[in-house]
């Protein structure tokens, strides 16, 4: 079903990096979700309403915040795609983890208010007037709920996008939730005994706890979160494929919003190569990585010294010296220069944001090791901590 859905509606569908494709996908996504849930919820407020169950009606009102939900998606991928203007120069992709942050609020509320509801029952309790109707609703509910699942994470996937993904999280959460008024509601039926408000704790817990987990996954999206481990060794990988460059550091990757990313680092290459070409072969490299994955890409030329003994054997000591003092420690941009009485040892000590050591102690440490080693050294470290 879901690929006809996608053959029917969607216009070029395998161009997902194409912003126009990927609004497509998600008025696709949004108008499904609307159509289903309002349908959901007119069958469930009236089989809610006629057995006066507490349970079946909150999960009827789940419903209507499910299409809701639907509304705000298609909202924030309309405005997500707006094009560049001189208030927002990169973009408005950000809006769409924005539509996926208030999308895990109304799940959330939903379960907040569904678990007020329950305590109320437990307190006041009543036996719901339990029809065969009612119970064959729930069961159709929760395939259709379990099939939104499938599509919104098929979607979510295909287009990458954090909005759908929340949606997608809400469906699971709506399929356990529904599953759990159709078992109180069986038990209402057949054991006559009420269990409706435990039931409707159960599911007040579980969507609480997929709305906070989803929020807080949107929470890191919208902060900023390092880039996927094999995503970084890709474009590394790619750079290093030239020939000219021998050696990347300083990488960052800046996510504006899906489709919207921006890399920049310091690409190493001999110092004795021409500038001219060394220039030209970096315009290539962000040409080339633009075409490959579609970002924007700046690219800072570090000249390193290359082939020199002596050089080369001091940028050893550093390195050694520097893992000794914290195997994660690692050292770039490296320079030797010739003093009067010593040799200068300047360079960049990179230490994880998880390093317990503070910057300058690190520093000094690596610094006083490399003079106990060498005396005639000294070591000018600038500390800095990386972006990936």
């Amino acid at each position: 079903m879901t690929k006809l859905l996608i053959k029917l509606f969607v216009k070029d569908s395998r161009n997902v990096s194409d912003p126009a494709v990927r609004q497509r996908y998600a008025m696709l996504a949004g108008i499904t979700g609307i159509v289903l849930n309002l349908l959901l919820f007119a069958g469930k407020l009236t089989t809610g309403i006629l057995a006066a169950s507490v349970a079946v009606i909150a999960d009827a009102f789940n419903n209507v915040s499910d299409a809701g939900s639907s509304v705000i998606t298609i909202i924030g991928f309309r405005l997500a795609g707006k094009h560049e203007d001189k208030e927002h120069p990169l973009g408005h992709g950000r809006l769409e983890y924005v539509s996926a942050f208030i999308v895990d609020m109304l799940i959330i509320l939903v379960g907040a208010e569904l678990l007020k509801s329950s305590v109320e029952k437990i307190i006041s309790p009543s036996l719901p007037a339990v029809s065969t109707a009612t119970i064959v609703l729930l069961v159709v509910a929760v395939l259709v709920k379990l099939w939104l699942f499938f599509f919104y994470r098929k979607i979510g996937n295909l287009i990458d996008s954090a909005a759908v993904k929340s949606t997608s999280i809400d469906s699971i959460s709506d399929t356990v939730a529904t599953s759990l008024v159709l078992i109180s509601t069986l038990v209402a039926r057949f054991a006559n005994v009420g269990i409706d408000g435990w039931a409707g704790i159960l599911v007040a817990g579980f969507i609480l706890f997929t709305g906070i987990k989803a929020a807080k996954e949107t929470i890191d999206l919208l902060l900023g979160t390092p880039p996927e481990p094999a995503f970084i060794q890709e474009l590394k990988d790619f750079v290093k494929n030239y020939p000219e460059v021998v050696g990347v550091h300083d990488l960052m990757v800046h996510d504006y919003g899906p489709g919207r990313k921006i890399i920049s680092f310091h690409a190493e290459v001999p110092s004795d190569s021409d500038i001219n070409y060394a220039h030209d072969v970096i315009d290539c490299i962000e040409r080339d990585m633009h075409e490959k994955f579609g970002c924007i890409v700046t690219i800072h030329l570090d000249p390193i010294v290359t082939g020199n003994k002596e050089v080369d054997e001091m940028r050893r000591l550093a390195e050694e010296t520097a893992k000794e003092v914290d195997s994660s420690f690692t050292i770039h941009d490296f320079r030797m220069t010739s003093g009067g009485k010593h040799i200068n040892l300047i360079f960049d000590l990179s230490i994880p944001t998880d390093c317990k050591i503070p910057d300058g102690e690190a520093a000094q440490k690596v610094a006083e090791k490399i003079s106990e080693k060498n005396p005639d050294c000294h070591a000018v470290i600038h500390p800095e901590h990386p972006f990936v």
